[in-house]
């Protein structure tokens, strides 16, 4: 069992401003999302006249395509940094409470790389929802 010398208010001062800068990094992304669709819609194509909605160029289908084999990228990056946030908060309640075990086994959990199919899975559903 590894040694605990945890400050509760560290941990939570720290928790907080990650939390922050996962608002941040949200917002960046969605700002991101929206530059692509813009980029990939202004980037032209190599076609005369069109009717209909307008067709996708080379470089609009390389954004799309880019995007879509970085999705996983980025979603793991939001849910690790979910899952290592809330593991030290459980951790550290369970420190606090004196149940160490809890503790640990807390740690081990917050420590394993998030299942990624699920969340891509709920990611798609969500998609298609909208």
């Amino acid at each position: 069992m590894p040694a605990w010398d945890i400050s509760p208010s560290g941990v939570d001062s720290v928790t907080s401003l990650v939390g922050l800068a996962m608002d941040d990094v949200a917002k960046d992304v969605k700002a991101y999302g929206e530059d692509v669709r813009s980029a990939a819609s202004s980037a032209g194509t190599i076609s005369a006249g069109y009717c209909g909605a307008a067709p996708v160029g080379p470089v609009g289908a390389a954004l799309a395509l880019f995007v879509e084999r970085t999705a996983g990228d980025v979603l793991f990056l939001s849910a690790r940094a979910s899952k290592s946030v809330n593991g030290a908060i459980e951790a550290t309640n369970f420190y606090v409470a004196g149940d160490l075990e809890q503790a640990e086994n807390a740690q081990e959990q917050a420590a394993k790389a998030p299942d990624m199919k699920a969340i891509l899975a709920a990611a798609l559903k969500k998609s298609a929802d909208k």
